[in-house]
Order: structure tokens, then C-alpha cells, then sequence
């Protein structure tokens, strides 16, 4: 599996802001969002197994090298991107990470382009509470978080934070009220997703589909893939999606 399978393309939205994407498949829309340190082989193997299940999937690059290993040397290049950026919160409480507006921007146009009930977006580890964030846009019917660890969890109050604004977190709100489920992903004992869980179990109520693997692993569909994540994923996407 390598990237030169996918088509290299780009979203630019209405602020002219452009990420580059890799796309491949058929079927309904689902946008996969990297972990740090980027599209790492683990990620395109994931999301080879989304395009499998038959879905057309875009993969955003936001940063790192796409296709390079996991490592520690692209760890640190990575969280350098990250730092400097303007597009991603990492400490603040009570905030959307600017991002989420192209990544709405770009569901958007992959549910105006294939049409069906909307699209799938799965964040995973430093983007995991994105797919929350793009919720928010009606474009969205199946948000997946898979062990959000922003804003990084240092202390009690950012360990609970979703990563949302208060008014973001009305309309998650809203929609999860009028049925827009959201899936969620940890392993039971990873630290860095922190108590996020419990705040979207209180939030959300039966709309938070809440899913503890037992252990203390982190990634939940990549590194440390586990089977049972993977299914429940698939299955939320073919449910909601196409069912």
C-alpha cells in the first residue's frame, strides 16, 4: 500500500485557505484526519480498510511527510508544525480548533459531490475531537472520534475540554438531540485522552456511542489497531451512511 495509489488533489474554502488530499474509492463520503506525526502507513492502512468496505475516502494532509514512517524524528517535526500553527489550539480550553472550518468546507463539497444522508469524518489521537468540531455542518452524519487528545491534558480542566467553543458545543448539542449519533473510541487506560469521555458521555447522553477497549493502548485503529475498534467503526459508517 502507498500513497501513489491515491489521487493527489486539494480543498481550498471561502477564506482561500488550501490543504492538499489523497482520495481513493467509491461509494459514500467519509474524510479520515491523520494522527501526529501524519499519513503514516498505519493510517493509510486504516483507511485502505474504509475504501475495502466500500467508501470513497479523502485523507486531508495538515502536516508531517505523508507516507513517512512513525518515528521519533518525525514525532518532533510534526509537533514543530503543530506548535507554530495557527490552524490547531493546543493548551486552550473552551475553543474550536481553527481547522475545523476548512474540514467542514471540504465535507461539504464531498457530500454536494456524491450526495446520500452526508459524509463520515474520523479524527484520531491530536485530531480526534475534529470530526466533533465538524459536526457542527449538517454535511456530517457520522463523527467518530478515535482517542481525542486535544487540548493536550494537563490538569483537570483540559483533561474534561472537548475542544469546542460553547456555541460549537450547542449545536453538537442540537444535533445529537435530533439523532446525529457520535462514536467514540479509547482504550480504557490511555491517559491522554484524559476525561473527554466522561464530559461527551454527560453532553451528549444515548447520543455518544461510547466505546472503552480494555488495556492501555493508544491508537485505537492504527499502531495499536484493535479488531473490535475497527468493526465498530465500519459498522457506525455503514449504518449511518448508507443503512
Amino acid at each position: 500500500m502507498a500513497l501513489d495509489d491515491w489521487t493527489l488533489g486539494s480543498h481550498t474554502d471561502a477564506d482561500a485557505t488550501t490543504h492538499p488530499t489523497y482520495r481513493r474509492g467509491t461509494g459514500p463520503g467519509v474524510v479520515v484526519i491523520h494522527e501526529i506525526p501524519g499519513i503514516t502507513p498505519d493510517v493509510l492502512a486504516f483507511a485502505e480498510e474504509v475504501v475495502g468496505a466500500g467508501f470513497t475516502v479523502v485523507l486531508p494532509h495538515l502536516f508531517g511527510r505523508p507516507g513517512a514512517p512513525m518515528s521519533v524524528p518525525e514525532v518532533a517535526r510534526s509537533f514543530a508544525q503543530v506548535c507554530v500553527s495557527r490552524e490547531f489550539t493546543k493548551l486552550a480550553t473552551g475553543e474550536t480548533t481553527p481547522v475545523a472550518g476548512w474540514l467542514r468546507s471540504l465535507a461539504r463539497s464531498l457530500h454536494e459531490e456524491l450526495g446520500g444522508p452526508g459524509v463520515g469524518a474520523l479524527g484520531m489521537c491530536f485530531t480526534g475531537g475534529f470530526a466533533l468540531a465538524m459536526m457542527v455542518d449538517d454535511a456530517v452524519a457520522a463523527p467518530v472520534l478515535c482517542q481525542p487528545s486535544a487540548p493536550f491534558p494537563v490538569g483537570r480542566r483540559r483533561a474534561a475540554d472537548l475542544n469546542l467553543s460553547p456555541g460549537d458545543l450547542d449545536v453538537v448539542r442540537r444535533r445529537a438531540g435530533t439523532g446525529c449519533q457520535v462514536l467514540g473510541l479509547q482504550f480504557a487506560q490511555d491517559p491522554a485522552t484524559g476525561t473527554r469521555f466522561d464530559t461527551l458521555d454527560r453532553e451528549l447522553g444515548a447520543a455518544f456511542l461510547r466505546v472503552d477497549l480494555p488495556g492501555k493502548g493508544h491508537s485505537t485503529v492504527t499502531a495499536q489497531r484493535s479488531d473490535e475498534a475497527v468493526a465498530r467503526v465500519l459498522g457506525f459508517f455503514e449504518e449511518k451512511l448508507r443503512g
